[in-house]
């Protein structure tokens, strides 16, 4: 909503790790045909993008792929992404899709997700979630958590500050003598 982006080394990092799968290509391997970069979307859902890699197997079924940096490890972010694409999919290809993975380029390792009814739910509160907020122009405060040590827009965000402010606000506000 902000236009604001700034890079450290986890967005290097990030970014190194999809140079694999930023071009779009094809190719096949055993009973797959692996495709990178593949445009996607949803017009039922209001997405477009594209996705990090889809095998098609021999049996039919399609397995979106996600690449992420760093270690294997459940983040309900990835799995929200990763069945956004399933869903995009399913439309465009009128198949089901019911398993994905993540791939961990630091463990070289795949985290298969389940693409459940639960998962779908959430994944469609979460875009119109964010289409509420991007209606209103109203982004939430910042979350002043462990995440944002590690993040490369702290600086811009501040979230110290900001949650130092709010804190004191509603001090004053409770503690005001009558």
């Amino acid at each position: 909503m902000e236009n604001i982006f700034d890079e450290n080394m986890f967005t290097i990092r990030g970014k190194l790790a999809h140079e694999r799968v930023d071009e779009d290509t094809m190719t096949i391997s055993g009973d797959r045909r692996i495709e990178c970069a593949l445009p996607i979307w949803s017009e039922r859902l209001g997405l477009l993008g594209k996705a990090d890699v889809v095998e098609f197997r021999s049996d039919s079924s399609v397995f979106p792929v996600e690449y992420k940096h760093g270690p294997r490890r459940a983040r309900m972010h990835d799995d929200l992404q990763l069945c956004a694409q399933a869903m995009c999919l399913e439309e465009m290809l009128g198949v089901v899709v019911p398993v994905g993975a993540i791939y961990y380029c630091s463990s070289r390792r795949r985290r298969e997700v389940l693409i459940d009814q639960r998962l779908r739910e959430e994944t469609e509160a979460t875009i119109q979630d964010i289409r509420q907020m991007l209606l209103h122009c109203d982004l939430p405060p910042p979350a002043n958590d462990a995440r944002c040590r590690n993040c490369s827009l702290a600086d811009a965000c501040q979230p110290e500050a900001l949650c130092t402010a709010q804190t004191l606000k509603l001090e004053n506000h409770l503690f005001r003598p009558e």
